[in-house]
C-alpha cells in the first residue's frame, strides 16, 4: 500500500483548515498534514491539536515555513486573495507541488505570474475550482459532452447568491471591498467562468459587462438607522440582514438549522460551522453576540465600507458563434446556481440545489429528468473531490483537472468582465490574453 502523501497548509482559515485539511483526518492512509503556517495562534493551535503537529511544525508565517526546508510533497495555499502569489511561488521554488485556493490572485498580472512560475519551476499548480470535482457538475459536463443536445447555441448561467450570504461575505466580510480583496465577479464567479470554459470548449471571442452596487449602501436607508444592528435599530426585528437574526438568533434566518445541528450531534447553542465560525473562534451564544457587538459582522449592511457590486451581467460571444449570458446577483431568496443550454438538438435546464436536477428535452421528445444528490458538504462534494484528486496528482497517477494554465482562462474572463464593466467597452479576448502575458512578464 502506498504511503500517505505529506502536505503542509499555508493559511489555516475556513478553507485551509476547515475544507481541505480535514480530508487527512477522514483518509489518514492517503494524506498526512506535516506543517501549518498561520499568523493566528488560535488557528495554529487548533491545527496542531487536530493533526498532532509538534511545535517545530507550526509557523507564524509562510516565510518561516519555506526557510525551514521542504517538509512534504505538497502545499495547500489558502491565504486571503491578496496573499496568494508570493507564498505559492515560494512554495513551488522550494520544491512543493501546490494546491491553491481560488481565485489564483487578485490581479491579472499576479494570476499570469503564477502560471509562469509553475511552468518555470516544473511544479504542479492545481487551482481549487472545486465545482469540477462535484457529482452534480460532473454529470452536467458528461451530458453536454455526450452531444445529447447537439451543438450549443446559447447559454444562460446564473449565480444566485442568497441575500444573507451576500451580506456575510460581500458586504460585511472579507470580500466586501475590491481594494482589500478582489472584484466580486472574480471572487464569487471564477467558479462559474471555469464551469463555462470546461463545458463550452470554444474560446470566448469578445465580451461586455454591466453591473453596479444598488442596495447595500447608505443611500438605501434614512439617517435614523444606526451603524450596528445591536445599537437599538428600529427595523432590526423585520430586517432580513439583521446580524442578530443571522448569527445569534439564527433560527430566524435558518429555520431548520437547529434540528440539523442536533441530528449531526452538535450543540445547537454552539454551532461549529460556517458562517458562525467566521465571526469568532468562540461560537457560543455569548461569543457570537460579543462578535457582532464589536466586530465587522455586526455592522448595518447599509453602513459598511463595501464597494463591490451586488449584481453584474456578462455577455460573451464564443469563437464558435455561440452566445453566453452570465448573471451574478446578491439578492436571491435561496443560494443556488441555475442554467439553461440550448443546442441544435434540444434544451438542457439545470438547478444546482438540493436535490440537484438536470432536465433534458430533445426536440420532439419527452423531457428526461436526472437527479443528482447534492447534500454532500463542501460545494456538493467538490472539496472532497479535489483533495482526492490532489493526492493522485502528487502520487503521479493523473494530471490535474484544474492545472494553472487551464484555470487561468476563467480568471482572464473575470478580469476582462470587470474592465468591460468599468470602461463600457467590448473586449476582444485574443488581445486581452496577449496583453496579460506581456504585463506579467514585465513586472516579474
Amino acid at each position: 500500500m502506498a504511503k500517505p502523501v505529506e502536505v503542509v497548509v499555508i493559511g489555516a482559515g475556513s478553507r485551509g483548515a476547515g475544507a481541505y485539511a480535514p480530508y487527512a483526518l477522514r483518509h489518514p492512509d492517503q494524506v498526512r498534514i506535516v506543517g501549518v503556517a498561520d499568523p493566528d495562534p488560535i488557528r495554529r493551535r487548533r491545527m496542531a491539536e487536530a493533526h498532532d503537529l509538534a511545535d517545530e511544525q507550526c509557523f507564524v508565517s509562510w516565510e518561516e515555513m519555506v526557510a525551514a526546508g521542504q517538509l512534504g510533497d505538497g502545499a495547500i495555499v489558502a491565504t486571503q486573495d491578496q496573499m496568494h502569489v508570493e507564498p505559492a511561488i515560494a512554495a513551488m521554488e522550494a520544491g512543493y507541488h501546490v494546491l491553491l485556493e481560488k481565485p489564483m490572485a487578485h490581479t491579472l498580472e499576479g494570476s499570469v505570474q503564477l502560471v509562469q512560475a509553475a511552468e518555470r519551476t516544473g511544479r504542479i499548480l492545481q487551482i481549487c475550482h472545486v465545482l469540477r470535482y462535484a457529482p452534480f457538475w460532473r454529470k452536467l459536463h458528461e451530458i453536454l459532452e455526450s452531444d445529447a443536445i447537439g451543438e450549443i447555441v446559447t447559454v444562460e448561467h446564473r449565480e444566485n447568491v442568497a441575500y444573507w450570504h451576500m451580506a456575510h461575505s460581500f458586504v460585511r466580510g472579507n470580500w466586501r471591498n475590491k481594494g482589500l480583496s478582489s472584484p466580486m465577479i472574480l471572487a464569487k464567479c471564477c467558479h462559474d467562468m471555469d464551469v463555462l470554459v470546461w463545458n463550452l470548449k470554444s474560446p470566448v471571442k469578445r465580451l461586455s459587462s454591466v453591473g453596479s452596487l444598488m442596495q447595500y449602501r447608505a443611500a438605501s436607508v434614512g439617517p435614523h438607522i444606526p451603524l450596528r444592528c445591536t445599537d437599538g435599530c428600529p427595523i432590526e426585528a423585520e430586517c432580513p440582514f439583521s446580524a442578530i437574526a443571522i448569527y445569534v438568533d439564527y433560527e430566524r434566518t435558518f429555520p431548520a438549522a437547529r434540528q440539523q445541528l442536533i441530528r449531526a450531534g452538535h450543540d445547537p447553542e454552539t454551532p461549529p460551522s460556517w458562517p458562525f465560525s467566521i465571526i469568532s473562534p468562540d461560537t457560543s451564544r455569548a461569543g457570537r453576540l460579543k462578535a457582532i457587538e464589536t466586530g465587522p459582522y455586526g455592522r448595518c449592511v447599509y453602513h459598511c465600507d463595501n464597494d463591490v457590486v451586488d449584481h453584474q451581467t456578462v455577455l460573451m460571444e464564443l469563437e464558435s458563434g455561440a452566445s453566453v449570458t452570465m448573471v451574478m446577483h446578491g439578492h436571491s431568496n435561496q443560494e443556488h446556481r441555475s442554467m439553461r443550454y440550448d443546442g441544435t438538438k434540444g434544451t438542457l435546464r439545470a438547478v444546482a440545489i438540493e436535490p440537484g436536477q438536470i432536465e433534458i428535452n430533445i426536440h420532439g421528445g419527452a423531457t428526461e429528468v436526472v437527479t443528482v444528490d447534492t447534500r454532500t458538504v463542501g460545494h456538493g462534494g467538490g472539496d472532497e473531490g479535489i483533495m482526492a484528486d490532489f493526492v493522485r496528482v502528487l502520487r503521479g497517477e493523473i494530471e490535474p483537472l484544474t492545472a494553472a494554465r487551464v484555470s487561468l482562462e476563467s480568471h482572464l474572463l473575470a478580469f476582462a468582465a470587470e474592465d468591460a464593466r468599468l470602461s463600457g467597452q467590448v473586449i476582444a479576448m485574443a488581445d486581452y490574453r496577449a496583453q496579460a502575458e506581456a504585463l506579467a512578464s514585465q513586472v516579474r
